[in-house]
């Protein structure tokens, strides 16, 4: 088995998919008005219209109504996400504004982590590891 991706439903497919691309810098590739995925070289980031609901099974998912999956982004500089998420850095991307449920605080697993909300509520870590030992949990 291979992991490849995770798909997020919702009723806004372009506010999604800029929210990502904004916080993660990866462009989407779109397959059509109702589905894109931001790639990475580890997984990919699928988001879909509540319309591609019914194609697997009508009302089997609802957009927006996620509590239980944290969607994890690993980066460089937890704290600089932190400040273009807030409008407060300096990238291009600066200026997201996410709903900031934890800011940037290093876990005891050894990984700083930033916690926030996309548009749709999903909740998204974005973290990096800061120990050796988390570092070595990430080598592939």
């Amino acid at each position: 088995m291979d992991f490849v991706s995770i798909r997020i439903i919702t009723g806004d497919v372009a506010r999604l998919v800029d929210f990502y691309e904004r916080a993660t810098g990866a462009r989407a590739v779109w397959a059509t008005e109702d589905f894109a995925e931001l790639r990475s070289a580890r997984a990919t980031l699928a988001i879909a219209s509540t319309r591609t609901v019914a194609l697997f099974a009508p009302g089997c998912a609802v957009a927006a109504d996620n509590r239980s999956v944290i969607t994890e982004f690993l980066v460089d500089d937890v704290d600089r996400v932190h400040e273009d998420l807030n409008g407060t850095g300096t990238s291009a991307d600066a200026g997201v504004v996410a709903d900031v449920v934890a800011g940037p605080a290093t876990m005891p697993w050894g990984n700083r982590s930033l916690l926030v909300r996309d548009p749709d509520g999903n909740l998204v870590n974005f973290f990096a590891p800061v120990t050796a030992e988390a570092a070595a949990r990430l080598a592939r």
